[in-house]
């Protein structure tokens, strides 16, 4: 029908009673082509009670709240009608292009791979780059003149971010006549000390109020080779931190690190942070360590990594008291082996959600006297959703991990659930500190520990960003000896405030004990790894 006749069809149909599956299409359609969408609404919904497994329905459904500017509701309804039809290619484009508006990248290939697009003509960087060209070139599983499938771009994506000179990796296609896309590549390349010299300072001087600073160079001579250090001379826990880490091979798929971690601490053992909290036990703890780990970025949906570390501990200073055992002492040099795989469960970018998964082996012996040997194993669940169809405002996260050891293991190698700059595994309202020293917050050699929050934009201006993120934090550790550990679960709240100054991290942390009541006051900014850190023990 010629578009002027649209309404005319639509008043003789309006007229028809006890109209059929067919004629409540048309007349749906009818509506549709004349404008008036939410009568079209109404007469495709009757029409799809009749016919529910029509895909017709569903699909022109869709097109009404496109033509709403409804992108949320049309997704919705195209995703119906490619439950009874998957291979539907109106739908799977249309669904496709949907997504391709929203900026949701991910979930457009994930359609649009159905019926063979999109399709790339040239693939470039929206600005001058000085990383190597045949590097970043091998960086990417996709290519110009062909197809860009959804397996391409997220290996490509998660070998840029391995790179470590790429904070994000952000991919745009620009639209082209004939259907054809050029593949625009938004990198913030790190360089050198910074791009500027108030990046240098900050990012070199984030941790100046607590006596740390994080001197750092990347990109040496455009190799993505990397050179980072932490240097601590707080005199209650002395550090010193070196790698330095590059593409093995100039092959982007591995990257090999080595590094070494020293470390001077002193230790007081309590059972809180603040209070009346007798000494349980206390210690110098020296430790060195070199360390060599190479990564394997297989794909983008799963990849390993495997390293050794040798090092030496002793003690000095020694209050055994109630929690330091002779058999937890252990001094002398250590051979660990450590092996990890990721893998991404599960990815539904229509939906923007995901759900990975990791878990570590380490086997270790340690030659004191008599020497001995240990195992520890770890696993971890990662959950994260973007509730909102495109942006970030609101970003929510859940992380569980659970641990357990065989074997002797030395007082160094020990698990920690508390806040701490050496330690991953945070309960945000048990500080690992107190008076400057650690061990106030509780050790063993098994926990399980769930950390949930909800991340809100409150600002940003492209220099700055501020967010707001209230969480709950709950956990367990335990230990054979009974004085170490946690005799009960532990229940934190509170909120964090995340800022982001010229890419460098700062977080304020307010958090409250749901079971004592103690409130905690945390700040830190950002946190280097040592050389083969996995959240694997205390003097990791």
């Amino acid at each position: 029908a010629s578009e002027n006749r649209w309404p005319e069809i639509a008043r003789k149909l309006e007229t028809v009673s006890g109209k059929d599956a067919d004629l409540e299409f048309y007349y749906g359609s009818a509506l549709a082509q004349s404008g008036r969408f939410d009568d079209a609404r109404q007469a495709l919904l009757a029409g799809r009670r009749l016919a529910p497994g029509d895909k017709r329905f569903p699909v022109e459904l869709a097109g009404v709240a496109f033509k709403q500017k409804d992108y949320r509701g049309a997704s919705a309804w195209m995703r119906r009608a490619l439950h009874i039809d998957a291979a539907d290619e109106y739908a799977n484009d249309f669904l496709g292009t949907i997504y391709f508006l929203e900026d949701n990248l991910e979930a457009a290939l994930k359609y649009w791979n159905r019926v063979g697009k999109p399709y790339i003509e040239t693939v470039q960087a929206d600005h001058p780059l000085r990383v190597r060209p045949a590097l970043f070139d091998r960086a990417l599983a996709f290519s110009p003149a062909s197809e860009m499938r959804l397996p391409d771009f997220e290996t490509s994506r998660a070998r840029l971010e391995g790179l470590e000179i790429f904070p994000a990796a952000h991919v745009q296609l620009a639209a082209k006549p004939e259907g054809k896309f050029d593949a625009i590549l938004n990198l913030q390349e790190r360089n050198g000390w910074g791009s500027n010299v108030w990046e240098a300072l900050i990012s070199t001087f984030s941790g100046i109020a607590y006596q740390t600073t994080y001197p750092a160079y990347h990109n040496i001579d455009g190799d993505a080779l990397n050179v980072a250090s932490l240097l601590r001379w707080d005199a209650q826990k002395r550090r010193a931190v070196v790698t330095l880490s590059a593409p093995l091979r100039n092959n982007p798929k591995w990257r090999y690190r080595v590094g070494v971690d020293l470390r001077n601490e002193n230790w007081n053992i309590r059972s809180s942070f603040v209070g009346p909290a007798p000494l349980l036990g206390a210690l110098n703890l020296r430790r060195e360590a070199g360390g060599a780990r190479i990564d394997s970025f297989n794909s983008g949906r799963w990849g390993w990594s495997a390293g050794a570390e040798f090092s030496h501990r002793d003690y000095r200073s020694v209050v055994t008291g109630s929690a330091l055992s002779p058999q937890l002492l252990l001094t002398g040099l250590q051979l660990k082996q450590t092996t990890q795989i990721h893998y991404a469960l599960l990815r539904t970018p229509e939906h923007r959600l995901s759900v990975n998964t990791e878990a570590s082996f380490q086997v270790a012996r340690i030659w004191s006297q008599p020497a001995h040997a240990f195992v520890k194993l770890q696993g971890a669940i990662d959950t994260k959703w973007l509730p909102q169809a495109r942006g970030d405002d609101y970003f929510v996260q859940s992380r569980i991990r659970a641990a357990d050891t065989s074997g002797q293991l030395p007082f160094d190698e020990l698990y920690m659930l508390g806040i701490e700059r050496d330690n991953d595994l945070w309960m945000r309202a048990h500080v690992g500190t107190r008076d400057g020293r650690k061990g106030s917050a509780p050790l063993g050699r098994r926990y399980f520990l769930a950390n949930h929050e909800v991340d809100k934009n409150v600002y940003s201006n492209g220099l700055l960003t501020v967010k707001l993120s209230p969480f709950v934090d709950t956990g367990k550790i335990t230990d054979p000896s009974g004085t170490l550990g946690a005799r009960t679960w532990l229940w934190d709240t509170g909120v964090q405030t995340k800022v982001r100054v010229l890419g460098v991290g700062v977080s304020f942390v307010y958090g409250k004990d749901l079971r004592t009541g103690n409130n905690a006051y945390y700040f830190t900014a950002g946190r280097l790894s040592g050389p083969t850190q996995n959240g694997s023990g205390i003097g990791d």
